[in-house]
């Protein structure tokens, strides 16, 4: 929009997608309103190619720029649909792409049983997830870890290490630890791989499965090691479930167009297709705190 790139999406441009990763429209981070003239270009943009709207499928950061766009003084109608691995989106408890990543994660965390058993080792899983824990709970849990580390609870890393010991007394030789790559260390602090931004001011995340490695090694005594499942997340075909909610978030997207219900966003709420306003779903959606404690009596 910014650069006024568009192209008319004809039906054989949509053949056959159903069962591929990713996006055939592509991505991008772009914030018009942290580019000087950015949202002018996209009012312009609008105006010249006499778009009726637009359809936002995006995450958190995205959703609030189609919100702001709504509320310029002269409105450009957006909608939102749901799609972050993630799954911190609040008002939906589905967005596109967490089914996927969240399988694709338990299986990788299932293969390094093989490895952690074999070697006694404990060893660190780091999955996506800014702040919210939900890959990392579930998958967790899919997986079989035997200790779960989210970002919506601060790490005590003398706790987790009295967990791996109390492990150890009971005979168990080596331990799947999942942590969220946005979990906090004590202090509140996230581990960076650069402090540097994007336009939405969020700095790169990566590196807390090494610092944890490094420090329950010291304090436990036992070998450890760390693996990153990193963008190995974010591809592959997507779930039978992802494609399924992909298909009713787009029909439900096509409604609201047609209702003319501009700065909302469709979606999933107790197996149903409902409609949320992007002010309320600009809001951060945490963890199940039920599901999280049950995770906790694994060890």
């Amino acid at each position: 929009l910014v650069e006024n790139r568009l192209s008319p999406l004809k039906e054989e441009d949509i053949t056959n997608i159903l069962y591929r990763g990713g996006t055939i429209l592509g991505t991008s981070r772009t914030n018009p309103f942290k580019i000087s003239g950015g949202v002018d270009k996209v009012v312009s943009t609008v105006k010249a190619n006499d778009l009726e709207a637009i359809v936002a499928i995006c995450g958190d950061d995205t959703i609030g720029v189609a919100h702001k766009l709504n509320k310029l003084p002269q409105p450009i109608p957006a909608i939102g649909v749901p799609q972050t691995i993630d799954n911190d989106i609040a008002g939906t408890d589905y967005a596109i792409g967490f089914d996927t990543a969240m399988a694709t994660a338990t299986e990788a965390i299932e293969r390094i049983h093989t490895t952690a058993e074999s070697h006694h080792r404990i060893i660190v899983v780091e999955v996506m997830g800014r702040d919210a824990g939900h890959i990392a709970l579930e998958s967790g849990i899919a997986g079989g870890a035997d200790i779960i580390l989210i970002p919506e609870e601060p790490i005590d890393i003398k706790d987790v290490s009295a967990r791996l010991k109390a492990m150890q007394t009971k005979g168990k030789r080596f331990a799947i630890v999942v942590v969220a790559e946005g979990a906090t260390l004590s202090g509140g602090e996230q581990v960076v791989r650069t402090k540097k931004t994007d336009m939405f001011g969020h700095a790169m995340l990566g590196g807390i499965a090494e610092y944890l490695s490094e420090e329950l090694a010291k304090n436990t005594g036992m070998e450890t090691r760390f693996t990153i499942l990193g963008h190995l997340q974010r591809g592959g075909n997507p779930t039978a479930f992802d494609r399924l909610i992909a298909t009713r978030l787009g029909f439900g997207a096509i409604e609201l167009v047609n209702q003319k219900k501009w700065d909302y966003m469709v979606c999933i709420q107790g197996n149903k297709v409902i409609f949320v306003s992007l002010d309320n779903a600009l809001q951060v959606k945490p963890v199940d705190k039920k599901l999280y404690e049950l995770a906790k009596k694994f060890d």
